[in-house]
């Protein structure tokens, strides 16, 4: 599931051995007032195997972990996402209690370069052009829901093992924040694009082991 705004294009990188079967999910529209847990209700209605696995970044990584708890995952992988509120960056936290993100005016999302450091993080600011095709979600309407619905999230008690990967130089979801996660020393919120050697060699690995 990729993160928020963004399309299965992000993973365009990835390679996984013939053993391992994968399913690219996209955002699909919310309902009026849909709460998170009801969205991630209707997007396991796309999962038809037996004990997935699932994989998330960003705010994927918070989907994920809601989906889980309607289905029988063998195990829940997150990137450059986080696992409770307490790992929200401070301005989101503060967010939470303001509701300040609601005076955000959603249509800068028609602003390429704006949208994409909301979604990818400072460290891709010269590489805004890269990144266009990447960005697919681009409706208000959805933004200020997820937005919200990040927001105000309240965490998930996990109902199988649950790995989080992230990055130390994470400019969204800052590292000082993240309770036990693995990590990449270099990588940012980005990186699922732009460090594929180490995800080519360490998911497969991770998905497979019992």
């Amino acid at each position: 599931m990729p993160g928020m705004a963004a399309s299965p294009a992000i993973f365009e990188y990835l390679e996984f051995p013939d053993t391992i079967a994968v399913k690219w999910l996209s955002w699909i529209p919310p309902l009026t007032q849909e709460s998170l847990s009801d969205y991630a209700l209707r997007m396991c209605q796309r999962i038809t195997d037996k004990r997935p696995v699932l994989l998330g970044v960003s705010f994927g990584g918070v989907l994920v972990q809601e989906m889980a708890q309607h289905l029988d995952c063998k195990k829940v992988i997150i990137v450059s996402s986080i696992k409770s509120p307490n790992e929200l960056a401070l301005p989101m936290k503060l967010a939470q209690k303001t509701n300040a993100h609601k005076l955000l005016p959603t249509q800068w999302v028609k602003n390429l370069e704006t949208l994409a450091l909301f979604v990818f993080g400072d460290r891709i600011k010269k590489r805004v052009a890269l990144y266009q095709k990447y960005l697919s979600e681009r409706d208000p309407d959805y933004l200020n829901w997820a937005i919200d619905a990040l927001v105000h999230w309240q965490g998930v008690t996990p109902t199988t093992e649950l790995i989080h990967i992230h990055g130390k130089q994470d400019t969204v979801f800052p590292i000082k924040n993240i309770q036990q996660p693995v990590t990449l020393t270099d990588g940012g919120h980005a990186m699922i694009i732009n460090k594929k050697t180490w995800f080519n060699k360490q998911l497969p690995e991770l998905i497979l082991a019992s």
